[in-house]
Order: structure tokens, then C-alpha cells, then sequence
């Protein structure tokens, strides 16, 4: 909330009218800085919220949203954090329950409404690289995992907590994956965290592809790294750099540029970046459908289940094992 939620909300002028926070402490330094309420409970804040007409902005780990969604009052409009539960069976009941509450919301795939890949879906829509075909995300970075002390145990993390993102995206832009292979990997600098690397590839009919690969333990000095999307279509290619990756949670600026038959690169203005810009755009995706100014809610918590479905089967993909050829022979 202190440095991607809140900063975007005040570039935009969204008002936080209250904040809880099971660290008193902290729920008061961020309420005094925002200019909200410090309340003192889950209940108090989530009646305010409904009494006011607001949107509760549910900021937790995946484990807590179980317990939380049944103090929530009947009806109100949420925001949930990614990832919606920890798996498929837990997304299926908090999917469940929130039907049964009433509640209306979506979760926080914020990728979708991050400046530059605004600009890229509109891009891509234009035709301006002909049809989409080919998908990649590759992320080669120093990620700072032991900030989130909530990570340790976790037996699923790094697709479930960072790539999701990417996978999320792909099923925007290219629909649902007809074929999945993902495999995991632990890395020794992080033993007492689950997989911390991953790679993810998909096809969508004959034509389409998209491939999803990271690495978070990059140590060595500037150059290298990477944190890139790029879509290449039958005429031309277009890239953005997500520039948080690379210096979390600082970052630096998102790009975006294409190319059309070959032609020269050529930049796409792109007015802010990833973090925190994308928090405010979904908190106002969000606003404008519960004021009844838009039909559509991306990332509504029906499409969010369906990217955990995807999620579940790249997990299962990565536990089914790999089938090693035999050993060549002479003919």
C-alpha cells in the first residue's frame, strides 16, 4: 500500500478515506500520511466502506482473503490482491463466497492497466504489427523476495506470486491456451522458499504462442538484464520494458517502441510507469463500472479464476515430471 497503491491513488486524486492495518503502528503512519482514518478492526473499516458507498481495498496475502471476505458486509465493491487464493480449489470457494455476499469486485492483475501496455494492447489492436502471433516476457533480475516474510512456507510462490502476471496477460491479449508446459526451479539463495524461477510456455491454436521466463537471483553488474515484453506479428514487432523488475521497487522507466515491415524502431509515449501507475488505473477501472460509466470490469473475479485455472495447470505440468529420451545408439 505505502509504495504502489497509495502513490498512484494521489497522482490521480483518488481519496483513501480510511486504513486498517493489523500493525496498529503502521496503519497509523500510513493513515496520517494519505490523510485517511486509522480504524481499528476489519469490521469497523469494511461497514465505513459500505455505509459510504467506497470500495474496500483488500491488500493481503492470498492466505488471509479466506478469513476476511466473511466480515465483509453483503454487497460491497472490492479489490482484491493477486493472487486470488493460493490455488484452484481455494479460488473456487472464495469465488463461491463472494457470490454469496453479493460482493462485486476484481482482483488486482495490474499489469493489464500499466501505462505501457495500455499503450501496447492499443497498438496491437490498431494492426500496426499485423496479427499477433508470438508472445515472450523474460525477466532477468536481483529480486528482493525476503521483504515478504509471508513467502517462506508458501508451497507454490514464484508462478503464483510473479509470473501470474504474465500469464494474465497473455490470456488478455491472446485468449485461453489450448497447451501448457511450464517446468520450476529453488534457487540456494532462497532455500526456504519454494520456486523462485519458472518458465511457461503456451500455444493458442496453430498460429499463436507465448513463452514466460525469469530469473530473480541476477547478481552481476548492469547490462545484462532484462525485463521485457515483446509481441511479434506478421508485419512488425513491438517491445516494452517494464522497468521495475530491474530496480524493485524504485524501478525505471517503462518504454515502448515498434517497428512495421522492418522499418526503424519508433518510441510510444508512455506517461508513467508499471509501479505505481497501474494500481490507480485498476482502482479506476473499478470505480467507473460500480458508478455504472463502463459495462466492462477486466479482471472481474470470474476472469480472475479463470487465470488461476491457468495457474493450476502450469503447476501441474511442472510436478507431472519431464521424459528423458534414450541415450542415442549408432544406427
Amino acid at each position: 500500500m505505502r509504495e504502489a497503491h497509495a502513490p498512484s491513488y494521489r497522482r490521480l486524486g483518488v481519496p483513501i478515506a480510511g486504513v486498517f492495518d493489523l500493525q496498529s503502528d503502521r496503519a497509523h503512519e500510513l493513515a496520517q500520511a494519505t490523510g485517511g482514518r486509522c480504524f481499528a478492526s476489519i469490521e469497523s473499516i469494511s461497514e465505513a466502506c459500505r455505509a459510504e458507498g467506497g470500495i474496500l481495498d483488500l491488500a493481503v496475502p492470498p492466505q488471509a482473503l479466506g478469513g476476511i471476505l466473511p466480515q465483509v458486509p453483503a454487497g460491497t465493491i472490492v479489490l482484491l490482491q493477486k493472487p486470488f487464493g493460493r490455488d484452484l480449489a481455494e479460488a473456487t470457494r472464495l469465488l463461491q463466497l463472494a457470490r454469496s455476499r453479493s460482493l462485486v469486485g476484481a482482483v488486482n492483475f495490474q499489469l493489464r492497466h500499466a501505462p505501457a501496455v495500455r499503450a501496447l494492447r492499443v497498438l496491437v489492436a490498431s494492426g500496426a504489427i499485423g496479427e499477433p502471433l508470438d508472445l515472450e516476457m523474460r525477466v532477468v533480475c536481483r529480486m528482493p523476495w525476503e521483504n515478504w516474510a509471508f513467502l517462506e512456507g508458501m508451497p507454490r510462490m514464484e508462478v503464483l506470486m510473479h509470473s501470474i502476471h504474465y500469464l494474465d496477460l497473455a490470456r488478455a491479449l491472446f485468449g485461453e491456451p489450448e497447451r501448457v508446459w511450464c517446468a520450476t526451479a529453488r534457487h540456494p539463495a532462497a532455500p526456504r522458499i519454494a520456486d523462485t524461477r519458472s518458465t511457461t510456455a503456451m500455444t493458442f491454436g496453430q498460429t499463436r504462442r507465448a513463452v514466460v521466463t525469469t530469473y530473480h537471483h541476477h547478481a552481476a553488474p548492469s547490462g545484462h538484464e532484462a525485463s521485457h515484453l515483446r509481441i511479434e506479428g506478421t508485419r512488425g514487432t513491438a517491445v516494452a520494458r517494464l522497468g521495475v523488475n530491474l530496480d524493485y521497487p524504485s524501478g525505471r522507466p517503462d518504454t515502448l517502441e515498434w517497428s512495421r515491415d522492418g522499418d526503424a524502431w519508433t518510441p510510444v509515449a508512455v506517461e508513467g510507469n508499471w509501479f505505481p501507475d497501474a494500481f490507480g488505473n485498476a482502482m479506476l477501472t473499478l470505480q467507473a463500472f460500480a458508478a455504472g460509466a463502463s459495462d466492462l470490469l477486466e479482471s472481474n473475479l470470474e476472469d480472475a479464476w479463470r487465470t488461476m485455472a491457468l495457474v493450476e495447470t502450469c503447476y501441474k505440468s511442472a510436478a507431472a515430471g519431464e521424459t528423458l529420451p534414450p541415450p542415442p545408439t549408432e544406427p
